[in-house]
């Protein structure tokens, strides 16, 4: 017997010739009174028009990019003609402006993060003493300056933030601060093109990796900057350029030529196996298996099991893989340039298709709400649903008129550009 597949296909107009969504059974079969209903439920929804929500309006140029915290969003102007950027704060639902204040060093501005009580814009200073990234600090309530340091910016467990530069200078600096206020905690100079990989667990980044001239590895705990682990790892043959990832508990290393695959344990750096790389050069953390994968994309994906490095299982109809729900989120392989992919769930230790959701564009997206889709809709702006990763459901949830793409979700709300290039803000429904 056949797996059964819950197949949602593609919820569409009446006018569109292709077929109704298929609805989930638990024996895996359709009967003949589900599809009925679902007929009579489709029609009932095909003739009656979703209403025009009316959502807030953030004025916005091209370039600005925005951000949802609880409930105020932080939008990042462009440079000016004071070569400044500036950045505003918008109480949610009803547009009530907040702050705005002009941020302090000149340059490109790409991102917008929050650690407890502390706001960070993170750019690209262009200033006279050169350029490197930039990370400032502000009171989010008031958007008063708070500090501002070089570097790019970590979240810690306990709401520290770590930053790190080495882009152009010889030596560079790897340091820990308060959120508060830009107090040190520990530093470490480090070299311009050293390699640092980070661990992100549930709470914030507790692990990073500097592999230094020589082969050396090193592990550090992040908080207190304390030394877990050092060990200077074989040099791989033939000069080939070493690659770390960390995957769970795991540091795996891609070197060599031919290259190979070699697991550590994070926090000891003991050998834990090693296999023929077969032509991967990036892994990533599936859950109970690791996904090995081209830097091309070609030719799928492939997976081995974690604690062995035994392979588990192919398959090269996937594009991409996403660790969700114990379950895996994979979109097939396309060509198409949309940012709308074809979305199914796989079962992490077997690769067995469990759903297919549809074709969906992700929104960014709150990690403890749920996960949204967007798609254009036939009849103009975007169609919203709930994807479900677990159940392998979708849920619609609303057609929004005026918005046009560039999504991002929050807790019960939506951000998006509208078709006027603003950005528009709707709460989805519940």
């Amino acid at each position: 017997m056949s797996d059964a597949v819950i197949d949602l296909g593609e919820l569409r107009d009446g006018s569109d010739p292709d077929p109704l969504p298929r609805p989930a059974s638990r024996r895996g079969r359709r009967t003949r009174t589900a599809l009925v209903a679902l007929l009579v439920l489709v029609g009932l929804a095909a003739s009656t028009p979703y209403p025009r929500r009316v959502g807030v309006t953030l004025p916005a140029t091209a370039g600005a990019d925005a951000v949802v915290f609880d409930d105020v969003v932080f939008l990042v102007e462009p440079i000016g003609a004071t070569r400044q950027r500036t950045l505003t704060a918008t109480r949610v639902p009803n547009g009530e402006p907040v702050w705005r204040t002009s941020l302090p060093a000149e340059g490109r501005y790409w991102g917008v993060a929050r650690s407890g009580e502390t706001l960070l814009a993170i750019g690209y200073e262009t200033g006279q003493d050169g350029a490197g990234t930039l990370t400032i600090a502000l009171d989010p309530r008031t958007g008063a300056y708070r500090w501002q340091q070089p570097g790019r910016p970590a979240v810690l467990p306990d709401g520290a933030i770590l930053l790190w530069s080495a882009e152009n200078e010889a030596v560079g600096a790897l340091r820990a601060v308060d959120a508060c206020c830009g107090t040190v905690r520990w530093q470490e100079p480090i070299a311009a093109g050293l390699d640092l990989t980070l661990r992100d667990g549930p709470r914030g980044v507790d692990r990073l990796v500097l592999l230094r001239g020589g082969g050396q590895v090193e592990v550090r705990e992040t908080a207190t900057g304390a030394v877990l682990a050092r060990a200077d790892l074989p040099s791989p043959p033939g000069g080939t350029p070493r690659v770390l990832r960390v995957v769970d508990d795991l540091l795996a290393t891609i070197d060599g030529s031919p290259s190979v695959i070699t697991a550590y344990g994070l926090d000891h750096l003991d050998q834990r196996w090693r296999i023929p790389a077969a032509g991967a050069t990036f892994v990533s953390d599936c859950g109970v298996v690791i996904c090995l994968e081209n830097e091309n994309a070609a030719g799928g994906r492939r997976t081995i099991d974690a604690a062995t490095g035994e392979p588990r299982w192919e398959d090269d109809r996937w594009g991409w893989f996403w660790p969700q729900a114990d379950r895996l989120l994979a979109a097939t392989q396309s060509s198409s340039g949309s940012a709308a992919q074809d979305l199914v769930v796989l079962d992490p230790p077997t690769g067995r298709v469990l759903a297919k959701l549809g074709r969906w564009e992700i929104a960014q997206y709150d990690v403890d709400g749920p996960l949204i889709g967007v798609r254009p809709h036939p009849d103009g702006g975007l169609l919203v649903a709930e994807l479900d990763v677990r159940g392998g459901t979708v849920r619609m949830l609303d057609v929004l008129r005026d918005a046009a793409g560039d999504c991002r979700a929050a807790t019960g709300l939506l951000l998006c550009r509208r078709r006027d290039a603003d950005f528009g803000l709707w709460r989805l429904p519940t």
